[in-house]
C-alpha cells in the first residue's frame, strides 16, 4: 500500500487538524484517541511515513516501543487504572482505519469493558481534561 500524505495522522503532524497532544519528541507523536476505547487512550505514531508495521524501518518501531514505554505508566498512574493494553492493527481486515503506523496504550482496570475500537467521538471538553491529567503526571 502507498502511503497517503493525506491521511488523518499526517495532517495532525502537520498541524492541519488539531489534537489532544500529550507528548512529543523528534521522533515519535502521542495524542488522545477521538474515539478512546477508555479513558487516557493513547495513539504513539512514528513522524515517519510508514503505513503500517511491515514497511516500517525497524528504527521506527523502536523509537515508538520507547515512547510506549515512557508513557504507559504515567497514563495509568494519571487515569487511575491499573494496567494497560498495547494495540497495533495492521490492514483493514485487522481494523486498521488510519493508514499511519501507530500504536494504542489503552488503560484498562480489572472487569472494566472497552469501548467499540473507531466507536463513538468523546467530548473534546473530557480529552482535554485527560489530557491535562497525563501530562501533569509527565
Amino acid at each position: 500500500m502507498t502511503y497517503d500524505d493525506n491521511n488523518i495522522f499526517a495532517k495532525i503532524l502537520r498541524g492541519e487538524i488539531p489534537s489532544h497532544k500529550i507528548y512529543e519528541d523528534d521522533v515519535t507523536f502521542a495524542f488522545l484517541d477521538v474515539m478512546p476505547r477508555s479513558d487516557g487512550h493513547t495513539l504513539v505514531i512514528p513522524k515517519a511515513r510508514a503505513t503500517g508495521f511491515l514497511d516500517a524501518d525497524p528504527a521506527i518501531i523502536l523509537d515508538c516501543m520507547k515512547t510506549i514505554q515512557n508513557l504507559a505508566p504515567k497514563i495509568v498512574s494519571a487515569m487511575g487504572a491499573e494496567g494497560f493494553l498495547i494495540q497495533q492493527f495492521n490492514g483493514e481486515a485487522a481494523g486498521q482505519t488510519v493508514f499511519h503506523l501507530h500504536f494504542h496504550i489503552v488503560p484498562r482496570t480489572q472487569g472494566q469493558q472497552l469501548r467499540p475500537h473507531a466507536g463513538e467521538m468523546a467530548d473534546q471538553d473530557l480529552l482535554a481534561r485527560h489530557a491535562e491529567l497525563i501530562i501533569a503526571a509527565l
